[in-house]
């Protein structure tokens, strides 16, 4: 072919494709997935149940509001309806945030080493992004604020980090917002907000509930064993959520996904248990790392941070020794974190395979 090819938006030709944990599709024998912090308990039965009996109504269009959902929600919050939106996943929420509230000329703020979404969803759309250094693989609230400037639209805050595991307690997250202008949006993405143990953190309602220009974001797709299903939810100020509303696609959340996501609130017993599990394995396993020489990042989420012994080269041969044995862990190369692996807290066997094939490898190094 000769003829000259449509040409994209300049802003998207340096953009890279988000990619995640590998192992992904379906599940092939004696293949271990810790790659992208999945839960480990899987979905709810009753989310199960209502996913097989939503295949009656495959004909029809789903509920455009997630009328039921954002219900149910609510309900279990003790939220007002009208101030949660619903998305096909959180990503697709956080997009719509940059869609509705930054564009070209525009600039959000991110710290260094925090989820890659945020920059991709805001340099798709035109946006410019700032990144400043963390401190001690924590978002620096003082950082954050030196990164202001008039372009600035919106900042995004993980808490818990991800791939970092660490949080923000809540009056760090608070004086972040008092630093900011009340024309900059702070959103808080809480995807592993039901993991935390500790008594000084805050997801971001309350911080919702008394100003205006703040979102927290939620996903099923974590402690809910959701992810195939895509399914998010933002609780925002009514205005914040009208933009939402202008800027999505009008059937975003299908109606399996809605009316799995609503059976999964009301089974909290299956939720207690998936926490209860992380709260064990979280640290057993930082510990095991450790006694195999492993700096591991502390985790509040459902996932570790470690430094492999012997850094890069090291843990680029470590994956790859990993991969051989079926196990899928997530290695960084870049961001500060060269060296770096995230493991996310699975089964207590699928962690003792990890760990078993990690000894070998480490013994074997030591003899090579």
């Amino acid at each position: 072919m000769t003829e000259p090819a449509p040409r994209p938006l300049p802003h998207l030709s340096g953009l890279v494709p988000y990619k995640g944990g590998t192992g992904g599709g379906r599940a092939q024998v004696n293949t271990l997935k810790l790659s992208a912090n999945e839960s480990p308990l899987g979905p709810s039965p009753r989310a199960i149940e209502a996913y097989r009996a939503a295949a009656g109504a495959l004909a029809a269009y789903p509920d455009s509001a997630s009328g039921g959902l954002r219900g149910a929600l609510a309900e279990s919050f003790g939220l007002a309806a009208d101030w949660i939106a619903c998305g096909a996943g959180s990503d697709e929420l956080l997009g719509l945030l940059i869609a509705g509230f930054a564009g070209p000329g525009d600039e959000v703020l991110i710290s260094e080493r925090t989820f890659m979404m945020y920059e991709i969803s805001a340099r798709a759309h035109g946006a410019g992004v700032v990144k400043v250094p963390d401190r001690d693989y924590r978002a620096d609230v003082d950082a954050l604020l030196g990164g202001l400037s008039e372009r600035t639209r919106i900042v995004f805050l993980a808490n818990p980090n991800n791939p970092t595991g660490t949080y923000l307690p809540g009056s760090e997250v608070r004086r972040l917002h008092r630093g900011l202008p009340p024309h900059v949006l702070l959103v808080v993405d809480a995807a592993y907000a039901e993991y935390v143990m500790a008594d000084d953190y805050e997801s971001g309602l309350e911080l919702v509930s008394e100003h205006r220009n703040v979102v927290m974001t939620r996903t099923f797709s974590k402690i809910h064993g959701l992810a195939a299903l895509r399914v998010g939810w933002a609780y925002a100020p009514a205005g914040i959520v009208s933009v939402i509303d202008r800027v999505r696609g009008p059937f975003n959340v299908s109606t399996p996904a809605q009316e799995a996501a609503i059976a999964s609130l009301g089974d909290l017993a299956h939720l207690e248990a998936a926490r209860a599990h992380n709260a064990r394995m979280l640290p057993w396993l930082t510990s095991e790392l450790e006694g195999l020489g492993f700096t591991v990042v502390p985790s509040a989420a459902n996932f570790v941070l470690a430094a492999v012994p012997g850094g890069g080269a090291a843990s680029a041969a470590l994956e790859a020794h990993l991969q051989g044995e079926g196990i899928h862990i997530r290695r960084f190369a870049g961001e500060g974190l060269e060296g770096f692996i995230r493991v996310t807290i699975g089964t207590r066997p699928a962690l003792e395979r990890f760990l078993a094939a990690t000894k070998a490898f480490l013994a074997a190094k030591g003899r090579s």
